[in-house]
């Protein structure tokens, strides 16, 4: 098989597995969250870091009840504009558990900026039993949920990064509670539901089995920004994703500067070496 008919086939390939790409995600995963308009998206997209602090303040006054965020440091909170005296402000009333002490003993102490987030539970069991299920750790959520969809490994991580985004998802879940009184026999049938939700459970549109046990976290005016933006409760939910994307993502826009660095670097090199090849090959008679 020639080089040029190997190639076609390739390309081929590739456009078919994009193409398949958002009828296996509906099937897999049911309705598709809208897709919404992130500061971030985009090779030169970076963080919105008024909308940062605008959802580390939901994450504080709605989320960090019950979901911890164990995998970020408080001093990180310098990467979304917060300076050191603001993040000591925040943290001042917080007892972290440290030791053992000389006497092998645990000892509560003030939290430090190396300090990670604290957990809201001290352990799994504690949270289940105060909740009915386990609320999971945000810190890598907006990656954690990313859909997965086509058949090529590597096209099927670029397409559902660009398409089914975990952003999209957490927005789509934090405001897509519906009641569920509303639904039709059909429609319970259609989306494999009970004709009753037990006690404790909630109907959400985009959530996977579409049935889940976190009440509706944000109502109207349930923050109020220091900086007086809207607080909605749909733009609380998109200020907190930004927050919870970052969380996972928090050197993000340093590796598209790096990347940008990079392509362009590798385009003056081309170019360099183009006029390299037209010198050496100047005078060389056809």
């Amino acid at each position: 098989m020639s080089t040029k008919n190997m190639l076609r086939l390739a390309a081929i390939a590739v456009a078919g597995s994009l193409l398949a790409t958002p009828v296996l995600a509906a099937e897999g995963h049911g309705p598709t969250p809208p897709r919404q308009k992130w500061s971030f998206d985009g090779l030169f997209g970076s963080y919105d870091r008024a909308a940062l602090q605008r959802g580390y303040q939901v994450y504080q006054g709605v989320c960090a009840a019950c979901h911890g965020l164990s995998l970020v440091a408080y001093r990180d909170l310098r990467d979304i504009g917060l300076s050191d005296n603001q993040i000591k402000d925040a943290i001042k009333d917080i007892q972290v558990t440290d030791g053992p002490n000389d006497a092998g003993e645990m000892f509560e102490r003030p939290a430090l900026l190396s300090d990670r987030f604290k957990k809201p539970y001290p352990n799994e069991q504690a949270a289940i039993a105060a909740n009915g299920a386990l609320p999971p750790d945000l810190s890598l959520l907006a990656k954690a949920r990313i859909v997965e969809a086509g058949s090529i490994p590597v096209i099927r991580s670029f397409a559902a990064k660009i398409r089914y985004g975990g952003p999209d998802y957490i927005q789509g879940v934090l405001t897509g509670y519906k009641d569920f009184a509303t639904l039709t026999p059909e429609e319970r049938t259609a989306l494999k539901l009970p004709e009753k939700l037990a006690d404790g459970q909630y109907y959400n549109e985009y959530f996977k089995g579409h049935v889940i046990r976190m009440p509706p976290p944000l109502t109207d005016g349930a923050v109020t920004f220091l900086d007086e933006a809207p607080n909605t409760a749909v733009a609380m939910a998109h200020d907190v994703t930004t927050f919870l994307t970052w969380a996972a993502e928090p050197r993000m826009e340093q590796r598209k500067q790096t990347g940008l660095k990079v392509v362009l670097f590798l385009l003056v090199l081309a170019g360099l070496m183009y006029m390299v090849k037209r010198k050496v090959w100047a005078n060389v008679p056809h």
